[in-house]
């Protein structure tokens, strides 16, 4: 196994902790027990024994799971340390060298890097600006092969923030049912949608050989929890259960029982509305200041997500220019470079507001001149 340099999470890693304000986050900024659980189960929290976490996830987290996946029970869902973790199980339990994947940039390059690492021959198909971030379904056709072992989408899309109508979404179910391949979707944006509307997710097309991975990272705005889950057929679960007992083994006992109460179908919705509230007020302010250059840059609004993939005009490097931002201005931006697109930056906007707004303000002097 060789695997290459994860680009987007060294650099993310190495700075985001040592700037004045991180834009580089692709999530809604995260509360405290305090702000977000009332009294009561901060209290259980409190007298909650630490002992092992339950290898698949407690019978209660994984009925909380289930409700918001329609003709799901428990034993379709594995609890996961992040659905990066999630994501690394199914390829290992699914693909060997030599296997075929087909793979939607951009795209969180995860398990693009994973797969090659393991030998696996990884195509890809590609969302284009001109077209709304939206794939272009003849050429995933082309791409599918009899050798085809697994496609992967992200939806809601990473960096672009596109989400993908009902209908693709069964056109992509139909063109893997074709082949007899695997569609792994990383949904971890899924419930952070603008318009409120909670997007199709691939478990609606009822292809027993879907796997959806999701988190409390994103949408949830929870990332210090590190809790995710895949939800597919039974048989899989058991599969990347083996798996997972030679990974993290379990999930933290406190990550648990708050993923649990976070998800229950009482609290699901409050928490998902403090996401979307927060992205909808924000997006205006980020917009506004996008207007202040001309054109001179511009985006594509993201349909979910706390993310905007900007392209500017300017004859400079998007690496470089992330770089001039983080030395001059102390503000963490990802360049499209770590995606392969270079001339885009990715703005998180999910920070606090005023956060937001200062860093912007820093990084206008800089941009104004190139």
């Amino acid at each position: 196994m060789n695997f290459e340099k994860f680009q987007l999470e060294r650099q993310q890693s190495t700075w985001e902790n040592k700037v004045d304000y991180n834009l580089s986050e692709s999530g809604i900024h995260p509360g405290t027990f305090k702000t977000l659980f009332k009294p009561e189960f901060i209290e259980e929290i409190a007298n909650t024994e630490l002992t092992y976490g339950f290898t698949e996830g407690s019978n209660e987290l994984r009925e909380s799971i289930s409700s918001i996946y329609k003709g799901s029970d428990p034993d379709n869902i594995q609890a996961f340390n992040g659905s990066a973790e999630a994501n690394m199980v199914a390829i290992m339990s699914l693909l060997k060298s030599g296997d075929e994947m087909i793979y939607m940039v951009p795209n969180y390059l995860q398990i693009y890097g994973f797969a090659r690492g393991l030998g696996v021959n990884v195509k890809t198909f590609t969302l284009k600006e001109s077209s709304n971030w939206q794939p272009d379904i003849d050429e995933l056709k082309a791409l599918v092969t009899d050798k085809t072992k697994m496609i992967c989408i992200c939806n809601p899309n990473n960096p672009t923030g596109s989400v993908l109508p009902k209908e693709t979404v069964f056109a992509i179910g139909e063109i893997a049912k074709e082949v007899d391949a695997w569609i792994l979707s990383d949904e971890v944006y899924r419930g952070a949608e603008l318009n409120r509307e909670e997007c199709t997710s691939f478990w609606d097309i009822s292809y027993s050989k879907t796997i959806v991975n999701c988190g409390l990272s994103k949408a949830y705005g929870l990332p210090g929890l590190r809790l995710g889950w895949s939800i597919s057929n039974k048989d899989y679960i058991q599969e990347c259960w083996a798996t997972h007992d030679y990974t993290t083994i379990a999930i933290g006992r406190l990550s648990d029982l708050i993923g649990a109460h976070v998800l229950h179908p009482d609290n699901r919705m409050t928490t998902l509305n403090r996401t979307r509230d927060a992205l909808t007020e924000n997006l205006r302010l980020f917009q506004k200041w996008v207007n202040i250059f001309d054109q001179q840059i511009s985006f594509i609004p993201p349909s979910a997500g706390a993310m905007a993939f900007v392209r500017y005009n300017w004859d400079i490097n998007s690496t470089l220019l992330v770089e001039k931002v983080r030395k001059e201005a102390s503000v963490m931006l990802v360049a499209g470079d770590w995606y392969g697109m270079d001339h885009y930056l990715r703005f998180g906007y999910g920070a606090k507001s005023s956060d937001l707004k200062a860093a912007l303000e820093r990084i206008t002097p800089i941009l104004k001149t190139l």
